[in-house]
């Protein structure tokens, strides 16, 4: 009996390493094939979701915080470096709204680094400030962005490009009917004038030809000194606007003022830089704010 017990227990240490080797290998073999994408902020996440739908062997990560808001002056973490380091793509939208852009390609040149904003012409920021780089916050713009990124991960993953074409084509399906709706909706406003409380939408404006009369507070969250309050006051009564739009991601007490003041209802408009981590979340925003601007421009 112990010679017995003892052969097992020899056969038994013997076959532990192996099988340890064995499972360490398909682990490596597993994360090895995984194609990780890293994407810097609310929207791009939401549009990688909608184009790696389905797609085995992908993994999302949002490199920055839900509630993050957009990337002004944004500074990276240790947790954002160290999530660089295990990302084999970088999905950015572009046009200066990373400002840490530059530095990660540098460091970090393995990473392949894939700008959504390619391709789209940009609208100048008013005195010093570059290009603005909301893009997204345009429908038509929010499509090229897709595109962009599809045609990009079909290059990067060939093994996969027919889920990549199929996804891409499906979600863009969605933004043009979303996109044909709201233009039929909001076509008997076409030259209204608005005033908005961040840049953010300079591109909608463009696409559904409202005019943004005045942006209060340029940077988020920064107040205006009495000098542009007045000035903004007296821009609101002397063109009769009825409607302050404020994001849902910042304070609006300049615009409770400003409506004191004026008389104009303050409505909130959502640049889509914070919501559910869910694919169809820009859709239904954008539903939102179209609801919110046939309330507020109908008066």
């Amino acid at each position: 009996m112990k010679k017995l017990t003892l052969g097992f227990l020899i056969i038994l240490f013997a076959l532990l390493p192996m099988n340890h080797e064995q499972s360490y290998g398909a682990n490596n073999t597993r994360e090895k094939d995984t194609l990780r994408i890293l994407t810097s902020f609310y929207p791009i996440y939401i549009t990688t979701l909608n184009i790696t739908k389905n797609v085995p062997g992908v993994a999302v990560t949002n490199l920055t915080p839900p509630l993050t808001g957009c990337l002004h002056d944004y500074s990276l973490t240790t947790k954002d470096i160290k999530k660089f380091v295990g990302a084999d793509i970088f999905v950015a939208n572009g046009a200066g709204m990373e400002s840490f852009l530059d530095r990660i390609i540098k460091q970090y040149p393995a990473v392949k680094v894939v700008q959504l904003s390619k391709g789209i012409p940009l609208i100048k920021g008013d005195g010093a400030e570059g290009d603005n780089p909301h893009v997204w916050v345009s429908i038509f713009n929010a499509i090229i962005q897709v595109k962009n990124l599809g045609n990009a991960l079909q290059e990067i993953d060939p093994a996969h490009k027919n889920l990549y074409q199929k996804n891409t084509a499906e979600y863009v399906l969605q933004l043009e009917t979303l996109r044909r709706k709201m233009h039929a909706a909001l076509k008997p406003y076409q030259g209204k004038k608005i005033v908005t409380f961040h840049e953010a939408f300079p591109y909608f404006a463009q696409e559904f030809k409202l005019e943004i009369a005045a942006v209060v507070e340029r940077e988020p969250g920064s107040q205006p000194n009495a000098r542009e309050l007045a000035k903004t006051i007296e821009l609101i009564k002397r063109s009769k606007i009825k409607a302050l739009f404020v994001e849902p991601q910042y304070p609006a007490l300049s615009a409770q003022t400003i409506a004191r003041e004026t008389g104009a209802k303050v409505y909130i408009l959502d640049p889509v830089v914070t919501g559910p981590e869910q694919p169809d979340a820009y859709l239904r925003i954008m539903e939102k704010n179209l609801a919110t601007l046939e309330k507020a421009l109908k008066n």
